[in-house]
């Protein structure tokens, strides 16, 4: 499954250059996972609740391949590369139009209240696949 999001480029997300500072690229892709999990229904406020786990990045692997400047109309592309008892990797890619501007490997675990490792609920391993 592949899910899209977009992103508009605000004179904040710029360096003295005027290019996103790289930074940035972690929160459009934050923003973009987010979202996905939300259109896929799951509420995380209620798996903390009910579940006592919410989700934690435990790994990124990032490219920047080109510049994003100010302005300019982004789509994040999320899409699930591995669901383990344990974890959840995606690969998140930045594009401009038919450009490839940052990609990037996330690996996302679940934590206990304690900030433990814990399984990702059942239902939600289901919803990922």
């Amino acid at each position: 499954m592949t899910h899209r999001f977009p992103v508009r480029v605000y004179y904040e997300d710029t360096d003295m250059g005027g290019i996103v500072y790289h930074a940035n690229y972690l929160k459009f892709i934050e923003r973009a996972r987010s979202a996905w999990v939300r259109d896929l229904g799951i509420d995380q406020n209620a798996m903390r609740e009910r579940d006592g786990v919410i989700f934690a990045v435990r790994r990124v692997e990032a490219d920047y391949l080109g510049p994003a400047k100010f302005d300019d109309a982004l789509e994040v592309e999320t899409r699930t590369v591995q669901v383990t008892g344990a974890r959840l990797v995606m690969e998140q890619v930045v594009t401009r139009g038919a450009v490839r501007l940052f990609q990037a490997v996330v690996t996302v675990v679940c934590v206990n209240e304690a900030g433990q490792p814990a399984r990702l609920p059942a239902n939600i391993r289901l919803q990922l696949h």
